[in-house]
């Protein structure tokens, strides 16, 4: 990891020079930046260090190379520091004004004005005259070119105090602009610091260790008490407990746990002890993982975004252009004098800056990421979450997505008359209990509380493509499909209806019979998730049609799009034939379409869709990768809710942009036509910067 400091990175207009200047180096794998601290970590390889750094010093931006991060502690005295300095530098800019209205018109109180409004422009202006300077010379012309020009321009015609509360207001707002895209940023990163740095750890003897969470291995088994956070991610191995997964996954009410299920780091454990296997390192849990996406969707850049900055390399030179005409040719065309010429001029600067323009943007874009992260949403980019809020259409994956994508008793009954119904389900557990195959493990589960004790199972066998038998105290017993029931002589007319009705679903039959017939009948099925019919509608209330694309039956793909609202399914599909659908939906809708899948066969399609989304939890790492938003919590619902986000962005970035083009607009009218000195120029520059700043960190609050 490359570590540089850059004296003169302090706002999002340098940020945005170094991603230009290193966006054509493939090998650099992601950019996190601290505008606080100053500092950017590359993660690059070592032989591209040199050239990296000779790129970002093209920008006319110096390095510092350090041998590790800056510390917390070390940020937080340099920013008291900057912030000591820039109270200074305002209090020497507002002294130079008041000498200057508050005294007569003669040397000694005119140089004690300029000595003081000098101080001030040393104290806050020195980086972004260095910054101006440099950039002047090589030909370009950006935000801190016209404040430079400006700044000189006001003091070099005797508008010194003035010149001196523009730079010190103009530096305070670039300060509070770094803060609040850290402040967006933090949001996130703040997750990792709710997990805690040690963990307890059986040892090989069984007493119990506290360790530092970063040198546990996966593997080790760490217990965590009532009330404490979990350090890092495993599996459940013993204990039941509910969990607040609320940081992690978005979830409003704590889940339950119990042996192999899984916990994430962060969370927080509520009232039973657990014990658990790490699955994962800390440098690789869900929410270390969360902020490396969330540092790199950082450094793709919405189209909005990238219009903005194209908008903004135009704007910025015809305004230095228009500044230029003002100053040479009013004194001719409209009569003013040439020192009144010059100040309208440099005033125009000041209010035409595009930093306002420039910052409505990836503030907004950030706190976007970041509110959806909060929900357990995490989006990969700013580019995906302006397009989800242009998806008229939906592909849904059924099992694993729409369904719990697990089979699960749905369905039982008594079918021969006067038996002892407690003892029925006993055998059918104690039978389907001793079998591995999904199906029996779905029963068994499913009668566990109704037939308490375990009765035991002689002479268990398994009859591949029936069924399994065994004998339970004497009595021989079957679980086996219909097509076994069927050769031995056990089915009766209302029985085949009632095993018809549940194929015509898709559903997987088992029957209970002993020597003299059939004794229950159950059904095992991929249940739809709660939450599905209700995603469902709220896709639709966002104008959106969801379609089923699914390798399954048509039959079962049918029944559950049914119980979904879905009416638009294609079913039996292999991974390329999904691949096709999506093409062949985002050809007939203006590439519209977006997919949400959870498995390897999904991959392809997540990719192929304007945007696609994954389930993060259950699903494969194959399709979290091809995807551009991962679900964190399997939540149906969480796509909806993404696409009203967009939206809300949307809004968000437009009522910036419109901000800044407004309040700019009118402060020009007043200059070129009223009284608008370089106060109001500055209040303009500066209060519009600000507005769309606090705007765009609205979304941070932002609840879906």
């Amino acid at each position: 990891m490359l570590n540089l400091r850059v004296p003169d990175m302090d706002c999002p207009g340098e940020e945005a020079q170094i991603r230009r200047a290193l966006e054509s180096y493939i090998a650099i794998k992601s950019l996190r930046f601290d505008l606080g601290a100053r500092t950017v970590a590359i993660d690059a390889p070592e032989h591209d260090w040199p050239a990296i750094e000779q790129a970002i010093a093209r920008e006319g931006l110096k390095t510092e190379r350090l041998s590790q991060p800056v510390s917390a502690e070390e940020t937080q005295r340099r920013q008291r520091r900057e912030v000591w300095k820039l109270g200074a530098a305002l209090g020497f800019a507002l002294g130079a004004e008041l000498v200057h209205f508050a005294t007569p018109e003669t040397t000694p109180w005119k140089v004690l004005s300029m000595g003081l409004a000098a101080v001030a422009i040393v104290l806050s202006g020195l980086g972004v005259y260095r910054k101006g300077l440099a950039l002047l010379l090589r030909g370009q012309l950006s935000i801190t070119t016209l404040m430079t020009v400006a700044v000189t321009g006001a003091f070099v015609i005797g508008q010194w105090a003035e010149a001196a509360m523009v730079m010190a207001l103009y530096s305070l707002a670039e300060w509070i602009e770094a803060r609040a895209v850290d402040r967006a940023r933090n949001a996130i990163k703040g997750l990792l610091d709710l997990a805690p740095a040690t963990a307890e750890v059986r040892q090989a003897d069984g007493s119990w260790r506290n360790e530092p969470a970063q040198s546990i291995a996966q593997g080790a088994i760490v217990r965590v008490k009532p009330g404490e956070r979990l350090a890092l991610d495993g599996r459940v191995v013993a204990g039941h407990s509910a969990v607040d997964q609320a940081p992690v996954t978005g979830e409003s009410v704590p889940v339950e746990k119990s042996p192999g299920d899984e916990v994430f780091a962060g969370t927080i454990n509520q009232h039973g002890a657990l014990e658990f296997e790490v699955t994962a390192p800390a440098s690789d849990t869900v929410l270390a993982r969360i902020i490396h996406a969330v540092e790199q969707a950082q450094g793709t850049r919405a189209p909005i975004q990238r219009f903005v900055d194209r908008f903004a390399a135009i704007y910025t030179p015809a305004v230095f252009a228009f500044s230029l005409a003002v100053a040479l040719l009013a004194p001719w065309l409209a009569g003013w004098t040439w020192l009144a010429a010059i100040y309208k001029a440099l005033v125009i600067l000041v209010i035409a800056c595009p930093c306002a323009l420039v910052i409505s943007t990836p503030v907004t874009v950030v706190s976007g990421l970041a509110a959806a992260a909060r929900r357990g949403i995490l989006i990969k980019g700013g580019v995906y979450l302006e397009e989800a809020r242009k998806l008229t259409h939906l592909a849904l994956d059924k099992t694993g997505t729409i369904t719990e994508g697990k089979p699960r008793l749905v369905a039982y009954e008594i079918v021969r008359a006067g038996v002892d119904e407690m003892r029925v389900w006993q055998l059918a557990t104690g039978i389907a209990a001793r079998s591995d195959h999904p199906v029996s493990k779905a029963i068994a589960q499913g009668l566990a509380d109704m037939a308490g004790a375990r009765l035991e199972v002689d002479d268990f066998a398994v009859e591949a493509g029936r069924g399994t038998r065994g004998s339970i105290n004497g009595q021989a017993l079957i679980l086996g499909n219909h097509r076994w029931v069927h050769e031995r002589g056990h089915c009766s007319p209302a029985l085949e209806a009632r095993m018809a009705e549940n194929e015509r679903l898709g559903r997987s039959i088992s029957i209970l019979a002993d020597e003299q017939g059939v004794l229950a009948l159950l059904v095992v099925a991929d249940a739809i998730k709660p939450s599905s019919q209700q995603a469902v509608q709220e896709m639709r209330a966002q104008g959106i049609t969801p379609v089923m694309l699914t390798g399954d039956n048509l039959a079962s793909a049918q029944a559950i799009a049914r119980e979904a609202g879905i009416t638009h399914v294609q079913a039996e599909l292999l991974p390329e034939q999904k691949l096709q659908a999506i093409q062949a939906l985002n050809a007939q809708n203006g590439n519209a379409t977006g997919m949400v899948g959870d498995g390897i066969n999904d991959a392809p399609a997540l990719a192929a869709a304007r945007v696609g989304f994954a389930m993060g939890q259950g699903g494969s790492h194959i399709a979290a990768e091809a995807a551009d938003v991962v679900i964190m919590n399997d939540d149906l619902r969480r796509v909806a809710e993404t696409v009203r986000l967009s939206k809300h962005a949307h809004g968000v970035l437009w009522q910036n942009i419109v901000l800044a083009l407004g309040i700019k607009t009118v402060f020009l009218s007043l200059a070129l036509f009223g009284n608008a000195n370089m106060w109001m120029a500055v209040f303009a520059d500066v209060g519009a910067s600000l507005l769309v700043v606090f705007n765009g960190l609205r979304l941070l609050r932002w609840r879906g």
